[in-house]
């Protein structure tokens, strides 16, 4: 006979281990429990209130929720934030932004839940670097270094999927790194595009 413990020790040892999101498989893990026991508790805890299922095979501690930019790591991997998201977090675009962006190497995808959107791009494998796990008290997630950021941004401006921002703030950024970026796209607009933002 197989048994769970008490919701609170669930939750108590989930925040222990710094488990704010998980797949059925971590919970498993922690609790030694039968995939059938495990898949009936998880789904009773969404109905109770102490757990949200994100998405299929995605859950998170209602009571102590991961913040976005875990979840935006966690919903779709490998992937690290970048785009208008990480250029706001820098300061690098001055508007709030109201969707969790990042890239991927697998393919396009957009997700609503927790009441926002989080949306990933394809980069190529050969460009998929440049990110660092960044700490914020006791929650960490992988985003781009701020000049990869803005490189992954223009990158899709190249490709003529979006407008360029006009009040983009580069005077904390490094040309070098940048350029060092753009050259793994291999996109010559992308390298005079960073040319000519160094030569106003």
């Amino acid at each position: 006979m197989y048994t769970l413990p008490k919701p609170l020790l669930v939750r108590e040892e989930l925040l222990n281990r710094g488990l704010r999101i998980f797949t059925p498989l971590e919970f498993g893990r922690v609790f030694q429990v039968q995939p059938y026991i495990n898949k009936y508790f998880l789904e009773k805890q969404v109905d109770e209130g102490l757990l949200e299922r994100l998405k299929q095979g995605i859950y998170a501690l209602k009571t102590d929720p991961p913040s976005e930019e875990e979840i935006a790591n966690k919903l779709y991997a490998p992937s690290y934030i970048s785009f208008e998201y990480a250029l706001a977090h820098y300061s690098i675009i001055p508007e709030m932004v109201y969707e969790v962006t990042s890239a991927t190497t697998k393919p396009t995808r957009l997700f609503s839940t927790s009441n926002l959107a989080y949306s990933y791009r394809t980069i190529k494998k050969e460009a998929y670097t440049g990110y660092r796990l960044e700490k914020v008290g006791e929650r960490q997630y992988l985003i781009a270094d701020p000049e990869k950021a803005l490189v992954d941004y223009l990158y899709f401006w190249a490709l003529g999927k979006h407008s360029l921002n006009d009040r983009l703030n580069i005077s904390s950024l490094k040309k070098e790194k940048l350029l060092e970026y753009a050259k793994l796209y291999n996109r010559k607009k992308l390298i005079v595009e960073i040319e000519r933002m160094y030569d106003h």
